[in-house]
């Protein structure tokens, strides 16, 4: 399909001519694939045709042929994220945030929100929401993959989220845009392009960037970025956005991009500002901003009144019994919610049940399982998490071909497994839980998340 004749017209006005020609000639080239990987997971078991390093983000690759990720048990295991190099830019940008507290306002299907899972670190916490419930679902599950515990999935407008006011040391608004810079990769997003859009999407954006700045600390980070290349969209949100914020706006330190990498550098007031062309750098078009909130801004620190109660205090024998499955189970703080134990690191757990007592909260932590008679009988998200004590139970590792099958939820052999609950792994790389019942397995691995195309 060809380009939207008005997107070329704009692009040619708004860029030039030589430049607007350069960039919708590449956007009908081959993009590139590239991949990050999970920092305690990823390594060896990743044997993908890996090229080089994506240079703005550590566990970046670029891959010297797309794969079929679906049929690769290490993507399923989490070992890696499947996530265009550009959007990794912004991990950049968040900078030294180990133990901060990061909110991504527009967090599906969690590229972003995995990355800053990554950078927070286990004293961290990161704040993913999605509007849409069935791509809250879709994080969610790239949430429990990644397996770090240390994210909130939430599902809800931006402006309830602004009503944690101060509460966030970076907030990251990766706003629901034209989609111009997915051009390359979709055929839906040109299909769906119109100067229409444009203007509505603009819209969203301001509202949403309204709600960001509330929930940011004088002092805190403000990240937004688009996937797409109008000025509209782009700049003209931050001229917007600079015009009621004013003096409260102000620079954030310089990000220093070296030449080599291609992307173009400017500022838009106090906003340093990135534009990723994909004629120009190896990546999808991308733009992105970075400046901080006045640490003498007028915001005081306050959470919504809690509207229901939601965490059930486990016992002293639960207790125990948890700590047989955790390796850090003191530094760790464990209640059931609606029958389901999780778990969740001590130094976050008021804010989590702050944000659970308030908001549709679809996910966090880590879902550690449900009790009967004593014992656990571990989620599957158990398996996912780096924090799993593997010595709770046998382990079976399995090979490739045998983990696809079990991956679909097919039959897998008893050989190998020992009677009773077993952590299933391939390569080493934990793909979740099967019990052994004589020479019968019960095969435990999500239905939603099975493979089925065949």
């Amino acid at each position: 399909m060809t380009l939207p004749e008005k997107f070329v017209e704009r692009m040619l006005r708004e860029l030039g001519e030589e430049e607007g020609r350069a960039l919708c000639g590449a956007l009908d080239t081959e993009p590139p694939v590239s991949i990050r990987l999970h920092p305690s997971k990823g390594g060896d078991t990743v044997h993908l045709d890996v090229g080089d390093e994506v240079p703005w983000c550590r566990g970046g690759r670029y891959l010297k042929s797309r794969p079929s990720f679906t049929f690769d048990a290490m993507f399923h295991a989490g070992a890696y994220y499947v996530q265009e190099a550009s959007s990794q830019f912004v991990g950049l940008l968040a900078g030294e945030v180990g133990g901060l507290r990061v909110l991504d306002m527009c967090a599906a299907p969690g590229g972003k929100s995995t990355l800053y899972s990554s950078l927070v670190g286990d004293e961290g916490l990161v704040v993913a929401n999605e509007l849409d419930r069935r791509r809250a679902q879709v994080l969610a599950d790239n949430v429990r993959k990644w397996g770090l515990g240390n994210v909130v999935v939430t599902a809800c407008d931006a402006k309830a989220l602004g009503d944690f006011e101060a509460c966030f040391d970076v907030v990251a608004v990766d706003a629901p845009c034209s989609g111009e810079g997915m051009f390359r990769k979709d055929e839906g997003a040109r299909e769906e392009w119109s100067e229409g859009n444009v203007k509505l999407c603009a819209q969203r954006q301001d509202d949403i960037l309204c709600a960001a700045w509330r929930a940011l600390k004088p002092g805190g980070k403000l990240i937004y970025s688009t996937c797409t290349f109008n000025r509209e969209e782009d700049e003209g949100a931050l001229e917007r956005m600079s015009a009621w914020v004013g003096d409260e706006l102000v620079a954030a330190e310089t990000v220093e991009i070296p030449d080599t990498w291609g992307i173009v550098c400017g500022r838009s007031g106090e906003f340093q500002t990135f534009r990723f062309f994909p004629h120009r750098c190896c990546g999808e078009g991308l733009f992105a901003a970075v400046a901080r909130k006045s640490v003498e801004a007028k915001a005081r620190q306050r959470r919504p009144k809690g509207r229901r109660a939601v965490f059930t205090q486990v016992d002293k024998a639960t207790l125990a019994e948890l700590s047989k499955w955790v390796t850090d189970a003191p530094k760790m703080q464990f209640a059931d919610v609606m029958g389901t134990i999780y778990g969740w690191p001590k130094s976050h757990f008021e804010e989590v049940k702050a944000l659970s007592e308030s908001l549709p909260v679809i996910y966090s932590g880590v879902a550690v399982g449900q009790m009967f008679k004593g014992r656990l009988k571990p989620d599957p998200a158990l398996a996912f998490y780096v924090g799993l004590r593997r010595e709770a139970l046998p382990v079976a590792d399995i090979g490739e071909q045998e983990a696809l099958a079990y991956l679909r939820r097919q039959e897998i052999a008893a050989d190998g497994l020992e009677e009773g609950m077993n952590l299933i792994t391939c390569k080493g790389q934990a793909l979740g839980f099967a019990k052994r019942i004589g020479r019968r397995v019960n095969n435990l691995y999500p239905n939603s998340l099975r493979i089925i195309r065949q």
